[in-house]
């Protein structure tokens, strides 16, 4: 969580490791869960929320169910929700099955509510270089273009800004990080102005304009060796010619941390047991259907998904208990 910077270096300020670590932000939304659902924790002890909030944050699962706000505030929530995003839907890939634009906005939402469609389509572009909704896309080429756009998203929009005034025979002496307003505008393009990032321009331009870019935003963009070795491939480049490169670059999947490698993007060994124990319950349950199966398996695995749901789950059990510490089917139902 805290990229590298060790809080035992006594070099590194405490200002510096609690901005790092975002410690505040989660200490912050613990306390605010807590407060919102005061009558369910205080059940269980304040103390054990707290670990068992922290434990979540530090296993990855605090993202599920939470509002987009919330799961693009940090890094880690961004690597946390594209790992959960791979893990859940990893079948997909297996299967060989190809979904289009709005079949894997639908996937992400299932995950988070609120998840934004634009995002999905700047992912999409990475892969199929074009705006249909109803282009169709392996689950791994998605995965790894969707990986790098909402990771990256504020850095990305900044270099689309830069590339448009390069396009437009500008020459951007001063880069400026895009407010909300700019990256809205940037976001709603017409189809027309999409074609243009279609368009090149010169590499070794563009470079010069991101290596002052990374200068300004520190550490929120990708390695600047793989920017470089990126451009460095032709002498003139577009817009989503450069994301597709940088999408398969493996040096930046090794740094955000969240994917394995592309040759082993469909094996999870931890995973195919935990579905293998569902679907051998599932095939034994009398009560068992087709249709709710997947659901069902879902939501199994998501179970311990954040500390409001696992207490939740525990009150309830408790409440309809005759006493006893073992949990039934009946008291899940």
């Amino acid at each position: 969580m805290t990229s590298g910077m060790n809080r035992f270096n006594q070099s590194v300020t405490v200002d510096e490791y609690l901005a790092e670590s975002n410690v505040l932000f989660y200490l912050s939304d613990a306390l605010t869960q807590l407060l919102e659902h005061k009558e369910e924790y205080t059940h269980f002890g304040v103390i054990r929320y707290f670990a068992e909030y922290f434990s979540s944050v530090k296993n990855g699962n605090h993202i599920l169910f939470r509002e987009f706000n919330y799961i693009r505030a940090t890094p880690h929530n961004r690597a946390s929700f594209i790992r959960v995003f791979w893990r859940c839907y990893r079948q997909i890939g297996k299967s060989g099955d190809l979904l289009s634009i709005l079949e894997y906005s639908s996937l992400l939402q299932l995950l988070c509510p609120d998840f934004p469609m634009e995002i999905v389509k700047s992912a999409a572009r990475i892969v199929v270089m074009d705006d249909g909704l109803d282009c169709l896309m392996s689950f791994s080429d998605f995965l790894y273009a969707f990986q790098l756009q909402f990771y990256y998203q504020e850095f990305l929009d900044s270099v689309l800004l830069i590339y448009q005034d390069l396009l437009a025979g500008k020459s951007p002496n001063t880069v400026i990080v895009p407010t909300s307003t700019s990256v809205e505008q940037v976001t709603g393009l017409t189809t027309e102005e999409n074609k243009e990032q279609d368009l090149e321009v010169e590499a070794s331009t563009l470079a010069e304009c991101i290596d002052d870019l990374c200068d300004r935003i520190k550490n929120s963009h990708p390695p600047r060796s793989c920017l470089q070795e990126a451009l460095e491939e032709t002498g003139k480049v577009s817009y989503y010619s450069l994301l597709t490169s940088l999408s398969k670059h493996e040096s930046i999947n090794q740094m955000i941390g969240a994917l394995p490698s592309k040759t082993e993007v469909l094996i999870d060994p931890e995973m195919d047991q935990e579905l293998d124990k569902l679907i051998a319950q599932i095939s034994v349950s009398p009560s068992s259907n087709s249709s709710g199966s997947a659901v069902g398996m879902l939501k199994e695995v998501q179970r311990k998904a954040s500390p409001r749901r696992n207490i939740h789950h525990r009150r309830k059990m408790e409440v309809e208990s005759d006493g006893s510490t073992e949990e039934t089917d009946s008291s899940e139902n």
